[in-house]
């Protein structure tokens, strides 16, 4: 009796296995998206593809993606952060101020990073230590750093004059034909990624999001770990308010007004999820292309911009319930 050859049988189960691998890679399906996109937008509008408006694309996403790497790591233990937001405006705020009072900008600078610092170790320490659910501290969080701005600024916008053009060149300039803030997204996404796969404390993030019991267990200090999340958090959202300044000579109250559900958006649409334990910063700066490409398809085919926030949350919605499907077909 002929044995019966099944090598073909097991090449097929091995190709069978390597696609599934690299169908459940969340960053290729999205790179995948936004190929496709690019592509039906190219033929919708035919300014799409021009240089101008990727470069212009690009910039419009610089903010949300440097706020959506912080919120990755805040995702991915369990948590989030609706203060973000009104973080990034604060930055921005007192940075702007204290250099219309006469002092030197990058030193304002250093204040307006203390400053979201401060925002970010009080949500820390209330939400590690004293066990406040992070919904509510950061909610509430939000509403007194918002208020710091609009009592800073009466309300209105500051227009920045007078400042050095070395601050300007930050947010304006441009370095071997492409624009600063591209270069520093580049580095904060390359560092925080980095970080996020090598680092001890990074591990420590994941497991708390996955089994913070389990973790404590362990021996993490879950609560000193949670303290650093937001700090960190409120650090990224600080450095894009004052690269906002830096951007517009303009500090408003209100310029980081939304950016929380749209750093939540893409952290989600990247592969984060909300019960914890997952999330990459690749797929952040992925889905906060994603969200930037669809809101400049919005501006291209003459919507209007009131549909923006529309659109945001609409993508939000589909990106949870994606999330939720996917974590109950895990469970089953």
């Amino acid at each position: 009796m002929q044995p019966v050859d099944t090598a073909p049988v097991n090449i097929d189960k091995e190709r069978e296995t390597w696609l599934r691998k690299v169908a459940r890679i969340r960053e290729l399906t999205i790179v995948l998206v936004i190929v496709v996109l690019c592509i039906i937008l190219s033929f919708m509008s035919s300014s799409f593809l021009s240089v101008d408006n990727i470069v212009t694309t690009i910039l419009s996403i610089v903010m949300t993606a440097i706020v959506s790497v912080g919120m990755t790591v805040a995702l991915v233990s369990g948590g989030f952060d609706l203060s973000v937001g009104s973080v990034m405006s604060m930055a921005g705020v007192v940075t702007g101020s204290l250099a219309l009072d006469g002092m030197n900008v990058w030193l304002a600078a250093i204040f307006g990073l203390l400053a979201s610092l401060c925002s970010g170790l009080v949500t820390g320490l209330f939400i590690g230590k004293v066990k406040i659910n992070p919904f509510i501290m950061t909610l509430g969080m939000q509403g007194v750093v918002q208020g710091v701005a609009y009592v800073v600024t009466q309300g209105a916008p500051l227009s920045v004059t007078g400042v050095p053009k070395s601050f300007l060149y930050l947010g304006q300039g441009n370095l071997l034909g492409i624009p600063v803030l591209i270069w520093i997204l580049a580095v904060v996404v390359v560092v925080a990624d980095f970080i996020m796969r090598r680092a001890a404390l990074a591990r420590k993030v994941y497991y708390i999001g996955s089994n913070e019991a389990a973790a404590y267990l362990s021996g993490i200090r879950v609560s000193k770990v949670k303290v650093w999340i937001y700090i960190f958090t409120a650090l990224l959202a600080g450095i894009a308010g004052i690269l906002t300044l830096s951007r517009f000579s303009v500090a408003a109250p209100t310029a980081g007004q939304g950016m929380e559900l749209q750093a939540i958006a893409a952290c989600i649409i990247g592969g984060a999820s909300l019960t914890g334990g997952e999330g990459t910063v690749l797929g952040a700066l992925l889905g906060s292309v994603l969200v930037g490409i669809v809101n400049d398809a919005l501006v291209l085919l003459n919507v209007s911009v009131y549909w923006q926030s529309l659109v945001t949350g609409f993508v939000l919605i589909a990106a949870v319930t994606l999330d939720v499907l996917t974590h109950r077909k895990k469970a089953s």
